[in-house]
């Protein structure tokens, strides 16, 4: 196969074959190859079609080869596609994400979620003069070393007071950043005040992923977000949304719009661009004050900002600047969803699906929903997971295998997912639960 000669070029120049280690798919042994994108189709060079269900790990919620951000790209190459300067373009888009996020009261522009996180810290720590951060287990913040902890690896062991041991998530850590940082459980608020009220003297910043979509989706509990923003503001800690994910997934102003809690800083990336590499800090006019040329926190870099991304964002964001985009997602998100489930219980598959609005996780072993992390991660079958990952593939659809974590990853569905696609992606589904019946008994 022509994939299979472009992988074993590939591996001769680049670790493991890949440019970014993500991409490797272990359930196809490489990764998939593609010679182009549509809508939510996806082309690979061995002349397959494939119906896509990862999105670019969450980042085109408008599907592949949108026409307005493809005509806004062709816009800015015949303005000279320039980086490392400002245009007008620049304040639309700020303009637009101010008007659709909550707490967006000022902007800067990052390149990727890492990047955003890192500096929504380092700010947090500039403006309180403060050190150290509490981090949730089983959040994902980005890979570097503030918050690179208890994600998808192996579970921490709790101590008596709840906190929770650290567990690296890659090679290269070192113990010093451990200092730095605090690891509690999500959705439970006498654990959240005690451990804040431990350290407040020290604590500069509470961050989460207010919905769990990289542990699959999970949810707040009622009530938990507005009791962390109560808690935070009480005792002078910035609280901190990572909406990587979670922004413009369910409403237009992400999961702060959907559950009306504002935070006092949020990162953005994904869907802020719909395929660009542009991501953001967002946040309250005092607090991102600290930022240089006024403060003095230094988050710069020459690539953000480039005109091609700015230029593509604001197209995108256009379009899901829309309630009813997010009402048609609902609508066919919930079809999907509920269908799986029904299939689940046809066959006799122990599983769930958990999803909101565009982005879902198929948690085999589950068989209520969740939203404990540690229940989630102790039911989780892998195998059945890792059996459903190979299988689907036979039927060229696109489920991402990232590897053997204690939790299903995300998985989702873009405004080019026609009920018709659903359907069709329904009838394959079915096949494979039929073949892992057979082979599970």
């Amino acid at each position: 196969m022509i994939s299979d000669t472009l992988f074993e070029r590939a591996r001769q120049v680049m670790v493991g074959g890949v440019s970014a280690g993500g991409r490797y798919n272990p359930s196809l042994k490489k990764p998939l190859l593609l010679s182009h994108a549509d809508g939510c189709y996806m082309y690979d060079v061995d002349g397959n079609t494939w119906i896509d269900y990862h999105s670019c790990s969450g980042a085109t919620l408008l599907g592949f080869n949108h026409p307005a951000i493809r005509e806004a790209l062709y816009k800015a190459i015949e303005k000279g596609f320039f980086i490392n300067f400002e245009s007008e373009y620049h304040a639309e888009l700020c303009e637009l994400i101010s008007r659709m996020v909550p707490s967006a009261e000022k902007v800067r522009f990052a390149n990727s979620g890492t990047e955003a996180t890192l500096a929504a810290i380092r700010i947090a720590r500039g403006y309180t003069g403060k050190k150290r951060i509490i981090k949730f287990e089983g959040h994902f913040h980005g890979m570097h070393e503030f918050v690179f902890y208890n994600w998808h690896n192996r579970l921490g062991t709790m101590a008596e007071n709840k906190e929770i041991s650290k567990v690296w998530d890659s090679g290269g850590m070192v113990d010093e950043t451990d200092e730095l940082i605090t690891i509690i459980p999500y959705n439970d608020p006498e654990i959240l005040e005690k451990t804040i009220i431990r350290y407040k003297d020290d604590l500069a910043a509470v961050i989460c992923e207010p919905v769990m979509y990289n542990a699959g989706c999970i949810e707040p509990k009622p009530g938990y977000l507005e009791f962390l923003r109560k808690v935070t503001k009480e005792h002078g800690v910035v609280l901190i949304f990572d909406e990587v994910l979670s922004g413009f997934r369910m409403h237009p102003g992400g999961a702060q719009g959907y559950y009306g809690v504002t935070p006092d800083l949020t990162t953005l990336g994904k869907v802020v661009g719909c395929g660009m590499t542009i991501a953001a800090i967002v946040g309250k006019t005092e607090v991102m004050n600290a930022l240089n040329p006024i403060g003095k926190v230094v988050v710069s870099g020459t690539y953000t900002g480039s005109l091609l991304s700015v230029m593509g964002a604001i197209a995108a964001l256009k379009i899901i600047n829309n309630p009813k985009v997010f009402e048609d997602l609902n609508t066919i998100g919930t079809y999907f969803y509920d269908n799986i489930n029904a299939l689940m219980q046809k066959y006799a598959i122990k599983g769930i699906v958990q999803g909101l609005c565009s982005r879902f996780g198929l948690y085999f072993g589950l068989e209520e929903k969740t939203n404990d992390y540690r229940v989630a991660a102790g039911a989780f079958d892998v195998e059945a997971s890792q059996l459903f990952l190979k299988k689907v593939l036979d039927k060229h659809m696109y489920f991402h295998d990232f590897g053997r974590g204690i939790t299903p990853m995300h998985s989702g569905i873009t405004t080019a997912h026609t009920r018709p696609i659903i359907d069709e992606s329904l009838q394959r589904i079915e096949d494979v639960f039929k073949e892992m019946k057979k082979e599970m008994k």
